[in-house]
């Protein structure tokens, strides 16, 4: 029985209920919270009890989380409770894998970032479905600082049981769709590197078709695309001077400083052993992911494709046919352009951004047809277009984009499992068709 982690669930319980039992802005801010975050994959207690925990931690009320506001309405607690809890401000979500079970502690690998973690729990006062806990064993669950040195389970972690490539590849996919706000969130320095690779390939492709918006056939445009990817990549690693086969400690061997050099060194500036150990042995590579285009793109006549540093790589197939037609609704085309308008709301793929290359664009032929489409005919595009694409989840700051630079371990398992993939289709005449990947 582990007294100081008892305490700890008896604390977070507290919290909850605390939650649960608010009224006015509080409860409020708990109803919208849990309103925007419905569509995710999963409605049982479980994901809901994640969602509870997440909006805890991490939801606003004003400008407090509801953990502070708790902190401050609760005077009675120990300068060690406030503590304990003020740390659980580091707690995040994570997919990880169950790599050791001593007793009640586990060690995990979060996937995402490849960080270890000792967790311990207690079957008295956590999850009883952690027992079933086994190596090898995924879990999606949030995990909060206990002490310097162990972890807790902050509430109902969600069992993935054990997963082949191909399915974690998978599930690792569904966990950026779904919580892509705890993308690398126990490792924020991986997630700048992500964004400054968008904004460097950019940069990249502004370089080698001079410009950053082309129109190209989709033929036309997936092999120039391969080729500008082989490119940027190629100069990267020759940028970093890294060879992604070997380890640290391997190419500073072969640079002709021995391993055993740079340990004493770092030890004389402070790093321990096990910081030590791990930065040598490690190969961890931000690499950018092959993102296959999808048929429909590849297949098309004309794409015209928009490049930025932050939204990335947008593709739309047609796009110029389109513009054309919204320049001058007619009565004849009218219809035509009101679903290809309803289609640009509803589909995600077709953002913010996209939706101000349209306003600049066509801006009398678009607010014409939104008028229609929306049965608003005092709809005006300067103060109302932003609210109805946010009601269309069209929000003005963008996800962190697919061609986004990845952990090498990520990309290594997402193209062992396209392989495996590939490998167990049955073979036939006719040509099969290639998956889109996990991306």
């Amino acid at each position: 029985m582990n007294r100081s982690l008892q305490h700890a669930q008896k604390l977070k319980e507290e919290i909850v209920d605390f939650v649960y039992d608010a009224e006015g802005e509080l409860a409020i801010a708990l109803e919208t919270y849990a309103a925007q975050h419905s569509g995710r994959e999963r409605h049982d207690i479980k994901a809901q009890n994640l969602m509870i925990d997440t909006f805890v931690l991490q939801g606003k009320v004003g400008q407090q989380t509801p953990l502070e506001i708790f902190l401050a309405e609760n005077p009675q607690l120990t300068p060690e409770e406030r503590v304990l809890l003020s740390g659980w401000s580091k707690s995040f979500l994570g997919l990880f894998e169950v790599i050791e079970c001593v007793g009640e502690q586990f060690k995990l690998m979060n996937w995402l970032t490849a960080k270890s973690y000792l967790v311990i729990w207690d079957e008295a006062s956590g999850d009883p479905e952690l027992s079933r806990l086994k190596p090898g064993e995924i879990i999606l669950a949030r995990i909060a600082p206990l002490n310097e040195n162990q972890w807790m389970f902050l509430g109902s972690g969600i069992l993935k049981g054990k997963l082949g490539k191909p399915k974690l590849a998978i599930v690792i996919g569904e966990f950026k769709k779904n919580y892509k706000e705890f993308l690398y969130s126990d490792a924020p320095e991986l997630l700048e590197e992500s964004w400054e690779s968008v904004a460097e390939y950019h940069q990249e492709f502004v370089s080698f078709f001079g410009q950053d918006q082309i129109s190209l056939s989709g033929y036309q445009l997936n092999k120039k695309l391969n080729e500008l990817y082989e490119q940027f990549n190629q100069k990267r690693l020759a940028a970093a001077g890294i060879d992604q086969s070997k380890s640290l400690r391997e190419l500073a061997e072969e640079a002709g400083n021995d391993a055993e050099d740079l340990k004493t060194a770092a030890l004389e500036s402070g790093a321990t052993e096990q910081e030590i150990a791990k930065v040598l042995e490690s190969k961890t590579l931000m690499v950018m992911p092959k993102v296959e285009l999808p048929d429909e793109i590849k297949k098309a006549d004309e794409v015209t494709v928009f490049s930025h540093p932050r939204w990335g790589q947008l593709f739309l197939p047609n796009y110029t046919a389109f513009i054309e037609l919204l320049k001058i609704p007619t009565p004849e085309n009218t219809p035509q352009l009101e679903t290809k308008v309803r289609k640009y709301l509803k589909e995600p793929q077709f953002n913010y951004y996209i939706w101000q290359q349209l306003k600049q664009e066509a801006s009398l032929g678009l607010e014409q047809i939104l008028k229609q489409v929306l049965e608003q005919p005092d709809f005006s595009l300067e103060p109302d277009l932003d609210k109805i694409l946010l009601q269309y989840d069209k929000p003005s700051e963008p996800d962190l984009p697919e061609i986004a630079s990845v952990p090498r371990h990520l990309d290594d398992l997402f193209k062992e499992a396209l392989t495996q993939i590939q490998k167990s289709k049955p073979k036939s005449k006719t040509t099969a068709k290639k998956s889109k990947g996990f991306q």
